[in-house]
C-alpha cells in the first residue's frame, strides 16, 4: 500500500484513533514536547502484547576488562532492560552473532532477572557459513542455554535474500534451510510450544523473499497454520521507495510491506533509522525537520513514519545508550501517527536523500574483520560523515575547497589508524558476501582511497 493511498484510506484522523484504542490515551498536539504516557502495543498472531518499540541487542554498551580486552558491561545492560521493561518494552531482539557471539547470553542475564511474562525474546539461526544440519542444531540449542529460557518467543531464518561465493540466494536458502531439514524441523519445534512464532529477516534478493511467500500461500492452501507468523524488513522512509536507487541489491519497502499486509503477515522493522543516518540528516534537510516541529528528534519522525503502518508489529532499536532509549519511550509512548502533510515532507527529504552520494553503510560490522585490516565501516562512516557536512569539494575553484580539503583530511587521520584506512584494502572481496546492503566494498574503498590521494596530491597547505 502506498503511503498516499494509506493516508486516503484511513485519514490521518482514524491512524490516530486506532493508536488512541490500542494505547487507552488520546493523541498528542503535533508540535511542542509531550508528557510520556503509555507505551503503544501491538498484537501477534497469538494476541501477545508487542511494544511497537522494540529493543535491538545487536549494541550493547562495553567496557574495558581486568585484562585489557573490551567485553560488554553487563551492569549497564542491566540497567538498560530494567528501565525499557519498567517503561513498556516487551520485545527483545538479539542473535547468535550479536556482541561478538556474547548477544545471547548477556541478554539472557538481564532479562531472567524479571518474570518471564514480563518480555519477549526474538532470536535467530545465523547459520551464514556452516549449512550442514548438525552446525544449525548447535546453535539452535545453544540459544536455548545461553539465554536460559525453555521457549523462543520469536524465531527467525536470519539474514535470507543473500547469496555466498558462486552459490547464488536461492541456492543459498536451500542449502541453508530445505536440503538439510531444518524448516521442517523448526516447523516441528513451533507445534511443540519451544518456538511460538517463527518468521524469517530479508536481506536483498526479492526472487527469495516471493519464493517464501508463495510457500506461505501454498501452506495456507492446505489449512494448516501460517507457515510464517511475522517477517523482519528493513523499511524506513528513504526505503520506502528508493531502496533499489540506494543499493542494487535491495528490495523497496513499500513492496515488502505491501506483500505482507495483504497476507496478514506482521512486520517487525529493522533499519528504522537507516544505520543511524536518518539521524545525521545533511543540514538542509534537518532544517525542514526541525522547521515543522523544533522539539521532535530526528529520529522521532523516522520511528512515527514505521509506526503510522498498521501492519507494523515492531520497529527495533538498537539503543547503546541511555538518551537514546529515553527519547525513543517518549515517541512511543504513545505514538503519534503522521499526517499526510507530514508524509509528503518526508517523502521530499527521501527524494533529495537518495541522490546524494552516499555509501548505503548500516555499520552492522558483518563485513569485519577485515583480513587485511581496513575498518571497513570506519571508512564509511568518516565518508558519509564528510558529505552530510558538504566536506566533499571536487572543484578546485570552489571558494569552499580549501577549507573543506583540510576538515576531510586532519578528521580522517583523528578518525581512522592510517593502517585501518581504505588504501590498505587490497580487493580480496571476502566482505561483499557478508554485507547485508550488497554494497561493493573494494570498488567503494578504490573510489574514496582516489578522492583522498587527490586531497594529498595537492600541494596547497593545509
Amino acid at each position: 500500500m502506498e503511503r498516499r493511498d494509506f493516508i486516503k484510506i484511513f485519514g490521518a484522523g482514524a491512524a490516530a484513533t486506532a493508536v488512541a484504542a490500542c494505547t487507552g490515551k488520546g493523541p498528542q498536539a503535533a508540535s511542542g514536547k509531550k508528557e510520556p504516557g503509555e507505551m503503544t502495543y501491538r498484537s501477534s498472531s497469538l494476541g501477545d502484547k508487542v511494544s511497537l518499540l522494540g529493543y535491538g541487542c545487536m549494541r550493547w554498551p562495553t567496557t574495558t576488562n581486568a585484562e585489557g580486552k573490551t567485553v560488554i558491561d553487563q551492569e549497564q545492560v542491566n540497567s538498560l532492560v530494567d528501565y525499557a521493561i519498567e517503561h513498556g518494552i516487551t520485545y527483545f531482539d538479539t542473535a547468535p552473532v550479536y556482541g561478538q557471539g556474547e548477544s545471547e547470553r548477556v541478554t539472557g542475564i538481564a532479562l531472567n532477572r524479571h518474570p518471564r511474562d514480563k518480555f519477549l525474546i526474538a532470536t535467530k539461526l545465523s547459520n551464514t557459513r556452516d549449512y550442514s544440519r548438525e552446525a544449525a542444531l548447535t546453535m539452535y540449542k545453544h540459544s536455548f542455554e545461553a539465554m536460559q529460557v525453555d521457549h523462543i518467543d520469536y524465531y527467525l531464518l536470519h539474514s535470507v535474500g543473500g547469496s555466498s561465493g558462486s552459490f547464488s540466494s536461492m541456492e543459498v536458502l536451500q542449502k541453508r534451510f530445505f536440503d538439510n531439514g531444518i524448516l521442517d524441523f523448526l516447523l516441528k519445534e513451533r507445534e511443540a510450544g519451544r518456538i511460538r512464532h517463527l518468521g524469517f529477516s530479508f536481506h536483498g534478493d526479492q526472487q527469495v523473499f516471493d519464493h517464501l511467500l508463495k510457500l506461505h500461500d501454498e501452506n495456507a492452501e492446505k489449512g494448516g497454520r501460517s507457515l510464517w507468523d511475522f517477517v523482519q524488513i528493513q523499511m524506513n522512509y528513504v526505503d520506502w521507495n528508493h531502496a533499489k536507487l540506494m543499493s542494487r541489491r535491495n528490495v523497496n519497502a513499500s513492496y515488502l510491506y505491501a506483500e505482507l499486509e495483504r497476507r496478514g503477515i506482521r512486520a517487525v522493522i529493522m533499519e528504522p533509522l537507516l544505520g543511524g543516518r536518518l539521524v545525521n540528516l545533511p543540514q538542509h534537510a534537518a532544517d525542514k525537520l526541525l522547521t515543522r516541529n523544533p522539539n521532535a528528534s530526528l529520529a522521532s519522525w523516522a520511528f512515527r513514519f514505521c509506526g503510522t503502518y498498521p501492519g507494523v508489529m515492531c520497529a527495533l532499536s538498537g539503543m547503546t545508550y541511555k538518551e537514546h532509549l529515553v527519547d525513543n519511550l517518549a515517541t512511543f509512548s504513545p505514538l503519534e501517527p503522521l499526517t499526510e502533510d507530514d508524509l509528503k515532507l518526508l517523502e521530499e527529504i527521501a527524494d533529495d536523500y537518495a541522490n546524494h552520494p552516499i555509501i548505503p553503510c548500516n555499520d552492522c560490522k558483518y563485513c569485519m574483520p577485515c583480513p587485511y585490516g581496513v575498518d571497513i565501516p570506519g571508512v564509511f562512516v568518516h565518508y558519509n560523515k564528510c558529505v552530510n557536512e558538504a566536506l566533499i569539494k571536487e572543484d578546485r575553484q570552489d571558494p569552499n575547497y580549501r577549507k573543506a580539503r583540510r576538515a576531510y583530511l586532519v578528521s580522517l587521520d583523528r578518525s581512522l589508524d592510517r593502517l585501518r584506512q581504505a588504501n590498505h584494502c587490497i580487493g580480496c572481496a571476502q566482505c561483499v558476501d557478508t554485507c547485508p546492503q550488497r554494497i561493493q566494498i573494494p570498488a567503494q574503498m578504490r573510489r574514496i582511497e582516489a578522492y583522498t590521494e587527490q586531497l594529498k596530491r595537492d600541494q596547497s597547505p593545509l
